[in-house]
């Protein structure tokens, strides 16, 4: 069965990103997550994780197109 959470740790090498910034990502609220465990670990779900991916790809092609519009004027 796959897991459903993910702690922070996994989320960095996941995104290839830094641990500070996985934090900071959660933190903003920008990727939404839970704090469970008497040391208030932070865990994302995975569902949620593969959201904010298709969310940022969907912000690229958006931000790709607009760059590709001004370019053309």
């Amino acid at each position: 069965m796959p897991k459903r959470f993910i702690a922070l740790a996994e989320l960095a090498e996941i995104l290839d990103i830094s641990a500070a910034q996985a934090y900071a990502l959660v933190r903003s609220g920008e990727l939404p997550a839970i704090k469970i465990g008497g040391r208030g670990q932070w865990r994302v779900e995975t569902s949620v994780l593969e959201e904010y991916i298709e969310r940022m790809y969907a912000e690229t092609a958006s931000f790709v197109r607009a760059q590709a519009d001004r370019d053309t004027l």
